[in-house]
């Protein structure tokens, strides 16, 4: 892959679409352009577990935020790039709704809590109403 081609990319639980701007000998850098897959909320190194010393709010990777993404979770991309705030407000709305699916789940109830104050930001930063 080369720099200007846009690729698909995975950081840490969140999927992207965005361009190639840096090729390192480990790692592309892309620039975010539009959010697949939001990123899942608490503690990576504990999934689904609700004790953990710092349930952390994940947010996704702003509109072109370049991050060094593995050169194994970078593939390419065909197709049309949706505008971010459409793809944004569509990720958390999917997230939702997986996490409002299991209501006696204590893990899907703290990240839906998180979820909640993670969209109170997008609000103000993105100008996006969520429902």
């Amino acid at each position: 892959m080369e720099i200007g081609q846009i690729v698909t990319a995975f950081n840490k639980t969140g999927k992207y679409i965005g361009e190639i701007t840096n090729v390192r000998q480990d790692t592309y850098t892309v620039r975010i352009l539009s959010v697949l897959t939001h990123p899942k909320q608490g503690d990576l190194h504990n999934p689904n577990q609700v004790d953990v010393p710092f349930f952390h709010e994940r947010k996704a990777l702003a509109f072109r935020e370049q991050a060094n993404i593995p050169l194994k979770m970078v593939k390419p991309f065909e197709g049309q790039v949706p505008n971010y705030n459409d793809s944004l407000k569509a990720a958390v709305e999917k997230l939702s709704g997986e996490l409002e699916s299991k209501p006696e789940d204590a893990y899907y109830i703290r990240s839906l809590e998180a979820l909640r104050g993670v969209i109170k930001e997008y609000e103000l930063m993105y100008s996006i109403k969520f429902e």
